[in-house]
């Protein structure tokens, strides 16, 4: 009976601390609101990026399964099906709504329970979460630096990297769309860096008329990575 009892009360005791947990992270988060509105802090309250639109415009190529890793909890800044407004980028509760299973995995840390991995998808060197928002929410709520995941790598024509917002997308879209046609080599393409989506557009409409008149001289048709070479050279 003593044993129960106690089991009991460290379960109490753990669901507590669970109901403080979350009502910390959720202050947390209205501090970094207000800051952010001021411009004084970072930006790590807006939404998680999509995955299916990073994707869209990075340009998929290839996937593979990694197996399970640690993977660092920062690295996670997206997710795959959650829906938006849940949690922020700093996966901190964006809604109340996620309280009683976010409560649950956190009094279950504090016990010493086990949890499973929770399951990702990896473009370049970030993660978008597929499975277990509330286990990394929990997790960097108690100031964890890494987590275990099973790791499904996304191969793209573009990288991403821990910068990457969604105001970025439509610049990755054009930036991609350039490469695409004009295939230069990895060396040339990384000094070719343009702020203005548009530009990488009309950028590309100009090497293709110059690739037109270069190959009328030749009096040969220039293929478009060889159109790329010339005109880069």
């Amino acid at each position: 009976l003593a044993s129960v009892t106690t089991a009991l009360m460290d379960e109490r005791v753990s669901q507590i601390a669970a109901e403080s947990d979350f009502d910390r992270e959720r202050r947390r988060r209205a501090i970094s609101l207000i800051a952010a509105r001021l411009g004084s802090g970072p930006d790590d309250v807006s939404p998680m990026l999509p995955f299916e639109e990073v994707v869209a415009a990075l340009g998929r190529t290839g996937e593979i399964d990694l197996g399970v890793h640690e993977i660092r909890l920062d690295s996670i800044i997206g997710t795959v099906d959650r829906t938006a407004g849940t949690f922020d980028r700093s996966f901190r509760p964006a809604t109340k709504g996620v309280r009683g299973r976010w409560e649950s995995i956190a009094a279950a840390r504090r016990r010493g329970l086990e949890l499973p991995p929770i399951d990702v998808f990896r473009i370049g060197d970030v993660h978008f979460v597929q499975d277990g928002h509330h286990r990394v929410s929990v997790a960097r709520a108690r100031g964890d630096s890494e987590i275990q995941a099973r790791v499904r790598r996304v191969t793209t024509k573009l990288g991403a990297n821990r910068e990457l917002m969604l105001r970025d997308l439509p610049l990755k879209r054009h930036e991609r769309a350039f490469h695409e046609r004009v295939p230069l080599r990895p060396d040339a393409r990384r000094r070719i860096q343009l702020s203005d989506e548009w530009r990488y557009a009309q950028l590309a409409t100009l090497v293709e008329a110059w690739g037109y008149r270069a190959s009328r001289d030749r009096g040969q048709l220039l293929s478009r990575e060889e159109l790329a070479e010339a005109w880069f050279t």
